[in-house]
């Protein structure tokens, strides 16, 4: 084959999980739930998925944030391309602690428009909720961030609707601008659709 005509070599999409939840990874990489994890250390995994018809090749960075030191976050925040922040709705200083992590987030990239979901992780746990929905929706609005609310235990759907979720936002972000212009106008008008239809409906 001639070398002019190789296809380009394929990108691997870095996604960074904040807050040490190993877990999370596991389950969306294997679909099984692991409960307790005791790792000091960042740990990375690598899968393929397809999302939207487009494949995608990750690398998974699972940040021990309270073992890291600044610059050791910050070296792993210039490596990554989207963020996942995680908090405990039973533990109110893992919600606390969130923006802080958004800000450094920031000022490493030096960019307010930076790829990033926020999951409430437990659930299942309402008994114990320190953290209400309407807290984390209020703060991911705040953060200009996603945001889902679901039980890492309890299934593997709403995990990896959180992280497809990451990586269309990565995905859209590293578009060439004319394709992410037409992107939007695609995604307006099909909601412009939807929504004359559902006032057709309601008549």
């Amino acid at each position: 084959m001639n070398p002019s005509r190789l296809p380009p070599p394929k990108q691997r999409r870095h996604l960074c999980i904040c807050l040490n939840k190993a877990a999370l990874c596991v389950r969306f990489i294997t679909k099984r739930f692991i409960g307790e994890y005791d790792h000091k250390k960042e740990v990375t995994y690598r899968c393929s998925r397809v999302v939207d018809q487009e494949a995608v090749d990750l690398e998974i960075l699972d940040v021990a944030c309270k073992e890291s030191s600044v610059a050791s976050l910050e070296s792993s925040i210039r490596w990554a391309d989207g963020f996942l922040l995680l908090y405990s709705i039973t533990q109110r200083l893992s919600f606390l602690e969130v923006p802080r992590l958004k800000k450094l987030i920031e000022q490493t990239k030096q960019s307010l428009v930076v790829p990033t979901v926020l999951v409430a992780n437990k659930a299942d746990l309402e008994i114990g909720r320190e953290v209400t929905a309407e807290e984390g929706q209020r703060l991911a609005k705040d953060l200009r961030c996603g945001f889902k609310e679901l039980s890492v235990a309890e299934a593997v759907s709403p995990v990896e609707a959180a992280v497809f979720q990451l990586i269309r936002l990565v995905l859209d972000q590293q578009r060439p601008l004319p394709d992410r212009r037409s992107y939007m106008l695609t995604v307006r008008h099909a909601l412009t659709k939807k929504l004359t239809r559902s006032k057709t409906m309601q008549w």
